[in-house]
């Protein structure tokens, strides 16, 4: 029988990147990458650092991914000759995964959905929300740009082995509580630095039938509690997303019993409501009991956070008979082209703009003040997006209010910030 020392998944995922049987946490490691991504915004500097390398070649045409999501389809001319450069250094080193305007979606909705990101596997990207894929079982984190201008040439990444906090999530959820609900409840529990450069394993009964969409929903948010990556322990659920999508062989991971946490915190979903951070930061967050008569002038719904295939569903299924209040404007994103043509063929796309919203094209857009509702100075939205800072979608002096889909298409309807529950009758 072995006496090694049980382990945290990101432990067990890191050391068999490393070539290791066992990490302990603290040890800086040399760790061997399975995915490496870049973005419009991030792209260009990490190949500008790359030319500075000297080198000829990537370390693997098919283990980069290059998504032009965040000003594209181009709205000016500085982010055409960013979307430019991306696309000429993917021709001519061969990139397999770009994914060109048409092609494209928001990165973190994209690259779980084409297979791209797996169980097991470690997938570092120039964006801090890179967190998103721990939601399939792997370990993912954001780096800077020259970080992964060197994984693109070595494949290979160093960092400090971190220490894990280990959540559990119990009870039965209300209605119209999801992933959303549940991580903007987190943050504000344990603070925008409450897992600083820690692992998060979510964990737990309430999760075990939580869908991935809303699984990658709580990951992409780790990053504003202050953590390294966000966790989800591959079950059932994982497998059925995975199984039909993979485009390599993974093997899944899960942690040790026994394994050592930094702490353990038990959170009772049934008593969390409908959640709303107020400004400015992600863990100012209110039960929507709590949130009193906010007026909004705008609703956006979509990003890598919100943008899933189940979140323009809730929305329709609230929109549908309604109209958008005439004083908000509702701006509705689906995550990738995929979730924009199953909307189109379920009907969603119609409810969407009967109602008076508008349904866009897959972009990063409004999260991080890019274009397509950028806010007015006193002007305030309630987002489905991840971060709510000042200035994060416009003027300084705007506002921005977190929520979940049902939240914020509720609220684009009533005018002010509120629940379904608050809804008239529909229209037949």
């Amino acid at each position: 029988m072995s006496n090694q020392q049980p382990m945290t998944m990101a432990q067990k995922i890191l050391a068999a990147h490393t070539g290791r049987e066992h990490l302990a946490v603290g040890e800086l490691v040399d760790v061997n990458v399975d995915m490496v991504l870049a973005n419009d915004i991030t792209a260009p500097i990490a190949i500008n650092e790359f030319a500075r390398l000297g080198v000829d070649r990537v370390f693997d045409q098919e283990r980069i991914a290059l998504v032009p999501d965040h000003f594209a389809p181009n709205k000016d001319i500085k982010s055409a000759e960013q979307c430019k450069q991306m696309r000429e250094f993917a021709h001519e080193y061969g990139i397999v995964n770009y994914f060109e305007v048409g092609r494209m979606g928001i990165e973190h909705a994209l690259l779980p959905q084409e297979g791209l990101v797996l169980p097991g596997e470690v997938v570092v990207g120039a964006d801090s929300h890179t967190c998103t894929y721990g939601a399939v079982g792997a370990f993912a984190t954001g780096m800077g740009s020259t970080d992964i201008a060197v994984a693109m040439a070595t494949g290979r990444i160093w960092m400090r082995v971190p220490e894990t906090l280990k959540i559990v999530y119990v009870g039965e959820r209300q209605p119209w509580v999801g992933g959303k609900d549940l991580i903007l409840h987190t943050i504000g529990l344990i603070g925008v630095d409450g897992a600083r450069y820690q692992a998060i394993e979510f964990t737990g009964p309430a999760i075990a039938d939580l869908s991935m969409d809303n699984r990658l929903t709580m990951a992409n948010m780790a990053i504003e509690a202050g953590a390294k990556a966000g966790m989800f322990p591959p079950d059932d659920i994982t497998e059925a997303f995975v199984r039909s999508r993979a485009q390599r062989p993974y093997r899944t991971v899960g942690p040790d019993s026994g394994a050592e946490y930094a702490r353990t915190i038990e959170i009772d979903v049934s008593q969390i409501e409908p959640t709303v951070s107020f400004p400015h930061l992600p863990s100012n967050a209110r039960p929507l009991s709590q949130v009193g008569h906010v007026t909004i002038d705008q609703s956006v719904i979509g990003s890598c956070t919100n943008g899933r295939w189940e979140d323009l569903q809730q929305a329709a299924e609230i929109l549908k008979g309604r109209q958008v209040h005439g004083g908000v404007r509702c701006i509705i994103i689906p995550g990738t082209q995929e979730i924009y043509l199953q909307a189109v063929r379920a009907g969603l796309a119609e409810i969407f703009v009967q109602a008076g919203a508008v349904f866009s094209t897959p972009t990063c857009g409004p999260c991080l003040g890019g274009y397509m509702g950028i806010l007015a100075a006193g002007e305030r939205c309630v987002s489905t997006t991840n971060r709510n800072f000042v200035g994060r979608m416009g003027h300084v002096d705007s506002e921005v209010y977190l929520a979940g889909p049902a939240v914020a298409a509720a609220s684009a309807v009533l005018g002010y910030i509120g629940g379904p529950d608050q809804l008239p009758e529909a229209d037949a």
